[in-house]
């Protein structure tokens, strides 16, 4: 089980030009329960608020030519200005990134304050990368149309390591490996029947030691 090295809330700030993208994912489910309980705190920013032209331009043609857009430097350098404080981490979301994955997720759980970059169409202005983001991370490989997406799975991934967010303790411990992995195993519930598919006999006799070993032998450990 992960112990963090202190108990204070971990504070999440999204910088976006899309901030309703994430409306409805906030309010909903554990994410909404653990904002609720001071577990995580969650605040997303409109990156035209840190513009200073009447038309809140946050993007131009890129430098050499191309299709498409690129998000600006100086909106960007001033949103993070504002809301970095001491300890806070940076991660622009990009497909050149290092893989997210569990290990990462650990690593991240145990932070105070972090500041996510939602890029958006042709891409973000390369010096972001060199000299505000601490780090550029990527779900997958594959091209998105921005870094909403990347940022809910990266929030979920992180706040479910969080103790208290998911409930009970075990919840989150039964599945931990030693190397900061986790395992995926088959799970059933009732009817113990369906259409004549059921449910392995193990899971139904009671011994703890037996089923234990079946979980095992049918799970999948993924991220270590």
């Amino acid at each position: 089980m992960i112990v963090r090295l202190c108990y204070s809330m971990l504070k999440f700030d999204i910088i976006t030009i899309f901030p309703n993208i994430f409306d409805s994912y906030l309010k909903e489910s554990l994410i909404a329960r653990a904002q609720k309980k001071r577990f995580i705190k969650i605040q997303v920013h409109n990156l035209r608020r840190w513009t200073n032209d009447r038309h809140r331009t946050v993007d131009d043609r890129p430098f050499g030519g191309g299709l498409g857009m690129v998000l600006k430097i100086e909106p960007l350098f001033r949103a993070i200005n504002a809301l970095k404080k001491k300890g806070a981490r940076v991660i622009l979301f990009t497909p050149r990134g290092k893989k997210f994955d569990q290990k990462m997720a650990h690593k991240l759980s145990r932070s105070e304050h972090l500041i996510f970059i939602c890029g958006r169409y042709e891409g973000v202005d390369e010096r972001v990368a060199q000299h505000l983001a601490d780090e550029e991370v990527s779900i997958g490989d594959y091209d998105l149309m921005g870094g909403e997406l990347p940022a809910m799975v990266v929030i979920e991934t992180v706040s479910r390591l969080i103790p208290g967010v998911l409930g009970k303790p075990q919840l989150l411990k039964e599945r931990i490996t030693k190397n900061k992995g986790f395992t995926e195993y088959e799970q059933y519930t009732r009817p113990e029947v369906f259409k004549r598919w059921p449910v392995p006999k193990v899971l139904l006799s009671g011994d703890h030691k037996k089923i234990e070993e079946w979980h095992k032998k049918h799970g999948k450990d993924i991220g270590n």
